[in-house]
């Protein structure tokens, strides 16, 4: 598999070490089975037909595996992968130059294609659909449009805000797949498999350790691992044991439940500085000096998943869970006859 980066990122010594323990088969892809299983029947048929896969959607939280999916998909259909962003394609001469340089079955792998420019956008669709590009020449009564025909290339796009993608687009995926968070048994697997590659000596209690404290996520589980290598190896610890593990991560203030200090500092803005909520996420942005991005798709989908926030209609929601877990007394409300508690 031939891979070409379109979108300038620097390759630094942390980004090659990623690439050095990222999983480039299937079967070496722990997790999301139900994901996998259907994946790869898709890619099998595929093969048989001797056509291109379909275009392919993967959404979900970020780190959880849609980069390391696409290019699994390009080594299992033998086919390079053309990687870009959906920020980085501004114009549709842009797009018009990286297709017409595919071949035939090659992947295209858009990351937060939700980000993708609505005017390169609709001149994508006859590309996805009939693959084929009109392209206006001149303007005015001299203007004439020519076609290009491409070749049978499959699109992949990943996404952490799926609900902003425009339901004309979505609707040219065929397979659309959602990655959920890891349980602790497969990130564990995830953990020793990284301290296999990193040489990293570690038992099972301190992988178990670090899978505990990880936010189900495999980029943290593997981002923790590595500087939990770098305590131990200062520290002169040969082995990562339990409480070498627990150490390194009070150090990092990564709790038991694998908050850091943003997610506790979330969960405090809203407990202590609005009574408990409801309060709306752009105050809770402007309260912490964050973007509302990164409060939607890094803090909230794994504090929702553990349920120390509700979203409502009115706003963001600390739950009686969150106020126990901060040893908090939760406020007394009273609430219109009728009407129930949330918790």
């Amino acid at each position: 598999m031939n891979e070409r980066v379109v979108d300038g990122h620097p390759f630094e010594e942390e980004r090659l070490l990623e690439l050095s323990i990222r999983p480039e088969s299937f079967a070496a892809f722990v997790g999301q089975e139900k994901v996998k299983e259907r994946l790869l029947m898709s890619v099998k048929a595929a093969a048989m037909r001797d056509e291109s896969l379909d275009h392919v959607l993967l959404a979900g939280p970020p780190g959880l595996g849609k980069t390391t999916l696409a290019h699994i998909l390009a080594k299992e259909m033998g086919v390079s992968v053309v990687t870009t962003t959906g920020p980085a394609l501004e114009k549709s001469g842009d797009i018009a130059s990286i297709l017409t340089n595919l071949s035939d079955k090659d992947i295209l792998f858009i990351d937060e294609i939700h980000r993708l420019n609505r005017i390169v956008e609709e001149f994508f669709y006859p590309a996805l659909e009939d693959f084929h590009l009109d392209i206006i020449i001149g303007q005015g009564p001299s203007a004439r449009t020519i076609r290009l025909d491409l070749p049978k290339f499959t699109l992949v796009g990943a996404t952490t805000r799926s609900g902003l993608i425009s339901a004309p687009l979505r609707d040219r995926f065929g397979i659309q797949e959602r990655l959920d968070f890891y349980t602790e048994k497969d990130l564990v697997l995830i953990v020793e498999r990284s301290a296999s590659i990193l040489e990293v000596a570690a038992d099972a209690d301190g992988a178990r350790e670090i899978a505990k404290r990880c936010r189900g996520t495999p980029r943290i589980a593997n981002r923790l691992l590595k500087r939990v290598r770098d305590f131990a190896q200062v520290k002169g610890k040969k082995t990562v044991t339990k409480a070498v593990a627990d150490e390194a991560l009070k150090l990092l203030e990564v709790d038991e439940m694998g908050l850091d200090k943003m997610d506790r500092s979330f969960v405090l803005t809203i407990i202590e500085k609005f009574n408990g909520g409801p309060v709306g996420v752009e105050t809770i942005a402007a309260a912490m000096s964050e973007e509302r991005d990164t409060i939607e798709d890094v803090y909230e989908p794994f504090l929702m998943q553990i349920g120390f926030i509700q979203r409502t209609p009115r706003g963001r929601v600390a739950t009686k869970l969150a106020f126990n877990y901060f040893h908090t007394d939760a406020p007394v409300t009273k609430l219109p006859p009728g009407q129930k508690a949330m918790f």
